[in-house]
């Protein structure tokens, strides 16, 4: 696939379009400083995976120290 037939996708942190090609190696970003942006945005804990809390966790610690 060629740059000119590469489809145009949005940079996940500026936003900017650019091709979706394998000579970039920052994709899917548009640029190395992209990358590094978001890299140092998860190791800042700015972004979290989200988590289902557990219904039974209170239960369940309850239960750890009785025997």
């Amino acid at each position: 696939m060629s740059q000119a037939t590469a489809p145009l996708v949005a940079c996940p942190q500026c936003g900017k379009r650019h091709p979706y090609h394998s000579s970039n190696p920052a994709r899917p970003f548009c640029s190395e400083r992209c990358k590094l942006i978001d890299l140092g945005k998860w190791a800042d804990e700015e972004y979290r995976v989200a988590v289902q809390d557990d219904p039974f966790q209170d239960e369940l610690s309850g239960l750890s120290g009785k025997h």
